[in-house]
């Protein structure tokens, strides 16, 4: 059986043994960027790789992009092959936001042309909630070689987005909180606000109480009444660098609705440029 969207802690802690698995610790934060890689040498799910969002899943910043830049996908396979994962592995990764950076792997890898990745439902606070083990020994895997087939069309450029909102053939969901999207706070960035035309759906939204993702038809309904009109593939999704918009993407995908797209460079790269439009409504 293949993992293409969410896996479950108890499934697993079945495959932890199994040579064709590949775990990887996505733990990050925006705040203080050691603090991910800090928290898995203190204790991670066993065989675990670590995967550093700004020095693995991202490139450079420059004057042109936002905060996380896509990677070179040439140099993320040889990445990936370094961490012993192959064409065939089943891969889960996960991180302590309950998916709101480990998605970025998840979506990276599809778009090399991985489907066998899931995200671990619930991270590594439900792992230990369910008294599952961790451990400090760092792994050793044999490297291998990791083939990309790369689908450029999984996501979208500022170009693409003005174009599809003007000719109302896109739908642009943007991941952040309510009061970011208005532009009432922002931490983060130099500009507040959204991009004109794009509706809000915090990604937390697609979380229950116990930070697991809502059932498949309830997250059907409820990105349904967002798209309506809007074919999935007419669907992207965006946030403030590109990584949380993953989330959204991927309830869509386990929602049985597939093939949205991201707007790679969300927000912090829309605002690079003065005579795009900000809307705080």
């Amino acid at each position: 059986m293949s993992y293409t969207t969410l896996i479950s802690a108890a499934d697993l802690r079945a495959n932890l043994a199994n040579p064709d698995w590949a775990v990887v610790d996505c733990r990050f934060s925006l705040a203080d960027s050691h603090a991910g890689r800090m928290a898995y040498q203190f204790g991670h799910i066993p065989g675990a790789r670590y995967a550093d969002l700004n020095q693995d899943l991202s490139s450079a910043i420059t004057a042109q992009t936002g905060r996380h830049p896509l990677p070179d996908f040439r140099v993320l396979a040889k990445i990936i092959g370094a961490w012993g994962i192959a064409n065939h592995s089943q891969v889960v990764v996960y991180d302590d936001a309950y998916g709101a950076f480990a998605g970025r792997l998840w979506w990276l890898l599809r778009c090399m042309g991985h489907k066998k990745v899931a995200v671990l439902d619930g991270g590594i606070k439900h792992w230990q909630q369910q008294g599952l083990p961790l451990t400090t020994v760092l792994p050793k895997p044999k490297a291998t070689v990791f083939r990309a087939y790369l689908d450029t069309s999984a996501w979208l450029d500022a170009r693409a987005v003005e174009n599809g909102l003007a000719a109302k053939k896109l739908r642009l969901i943007d991941a952040r909180t309510p009061e970011r999207y208005r532009g009432e706070q922002e931490p983060i960035d130099p500009v507040a606000g959204h991009v004109p035309g794009a509706l809000n759906r915090p990604f937390q939204h697609n979380l229950d109480n116990d930070g697991l993702f809502l059932p498949a038809a309830a997250l059907r309904r409820q990105f349904a009444v967002l798209t309506v009109g809007f074919a999935p593939d007419e669907v992207a999704h965006n946030c403030g660098s590109g990584v949380t918009a993953c989330h959204n993407l991927l309830a869509m995908e386990h929602a049985g609705m597939v093939g949205s797209k991201l707007y790679a460079g969300s927000w912090s790269e829309w605002i690079r440029d003065g005579n795009r439009g900000v809307a705080t409504q």
